[in-house]
């Protein structure tokens, strides 16, 4: 009786048909996949550019009119025509800076303890409580900052600071303090930054190895050096970033900072004086602008698009320069 014997086939002599057909395919749907991807980057990069054409294009006879003097006056007369926008960019740029100054400390230390130190049963409840606050609207915590934040400040606050710094041209103020200030804007872009940094950099501290940890608890480090050490400082570049993310959000900021800075026109370094934004003096002069202000509105719109770009340009490449410093850091 014959006996079959079977020859051993390398997979390499024979490929299967599997791999004949779907190997175009693939490289099909690869292209595909990497030409949609670069279409929807290069859509972005134009929306860019277009909304910054159509500024442009809105506000041209200012330019034209005043140049680059509309960026250094600090007038703004309808009655006479006189626009200027030197207090609105100082009022934007002061505000984000100090709303950002406090929100970030408390941000990290608040994203360590969810990460570090919170039990496991309360790491879910407490995180989602911070994700809710981001999803307050900014009218409601302009209604907030109105009736309870002012009347807390006008109170409890601005009396100790008056009697500590009130001969520091910061805290100083000629009568009652109006409540609607710097002061109240700030604390407000602070609220509501906050959420939006926590939630980064607890993602970034999240995504420091363990390793890190298990190696510095090994040296005989503590809880607080592990902390340090080990997590914080490789992740500090992350966290720079999630700061970035905070900053572009305080920049932009319109309704709630509208409700609670005062709306001045004029330059005053006291944070318990009245001031504005470009978004707040866009926000509040847009609906009644006769045809001639329309196109200052719009410049104004442009420099705060400009000066948003500007800034997480700047910071981008400052969040760069630390992460090259940080060999193997949390980018």
């Amino acid at each position: 009786m014959a006996t079959a014997v079977s020859t051993p086939v390398s997979l390499s002599d024979a490929p299967s048909a599997r791999g004949r057909t779907m190997r175009p395919v693939s490289r099909v749907a690869d292209k595909t996949f990497r030409w949609l991807c670069l279409a929807m980057v290069g859509f972005v990069g134009l929306l860019v550019v277009l909304i910054g054409w159509n500024l442009w294009r809105g506000s041209e006879e200012v330019w034209h009119k005043y140049g680059f003097g509309f960026l250094t006056s600090s007038q703004w007369n309808p009655v006479t025509a006189e626009y200027g926008a030197l207090p609105f960019i100082l009022g934007t740029l002061i505000s984000a800076i100090l709303g950002l100054l406090i929100a970030t400390p408390l941000a990290v230390l608040t994203a360590l303890y969810l990460t570090e130190l919170a039990p496991p049963r309360l790491r879910a409840p407490l995180t989602a409580l911070v994700e809710m606050i981001a999803a307050v609207p900014s009218v409601i915590l302009g209604l907030w900052g109105i009736f309870v934040m002012i009347p807390w400040l006008k109170r409890s606050v601005v009396p100790i600071l008056q009697k500590l710094f009130g001969w520091t041209p910061f805290f100083s103020i000629d009568g009652d303090f109006p409540g609607r200030s710097m002061l109240a804007a700030v604390l407000i872009i602070a609220i509501m930054v906050l959420p939006i940094i926590t939630s980064v950099t607890r993602e970034i501290l999240r995504s420091v190895p363990d390793l890190q940890r298990e190696a510095a608890y090994g040296l005989g480090a503590t809880q607080w050096e592990v902390t340090r050490i080990a997590v914080l400082s490789y992740a500090k570049a992350g966290i720079f970033g999630a700061a970035i993310l905070g900053l572009g959000r305080a920049l932009g900021e319109t309704m709630a900072v509208t409700m609670v800075i005062g709306n001045s026109t004029g330059v005053s370094l006291s944070l318990l004086k009245p001031s504005d934004t470009l978004a707040s003096k866009i926000a509040n002069n847009f609906g009644g602008a006769d045809a001639d202000q329309i196109p200052v509105l719009i410049a104004a719109g442009l420099v705060l698009f400009v000066v948003t770009i500007f800034v997480n340009i700047i910071a981008r490449l400052l969040v760069g320069t630390m992460a090259k410093a940080t060999p193997g850091g949390a980018r």
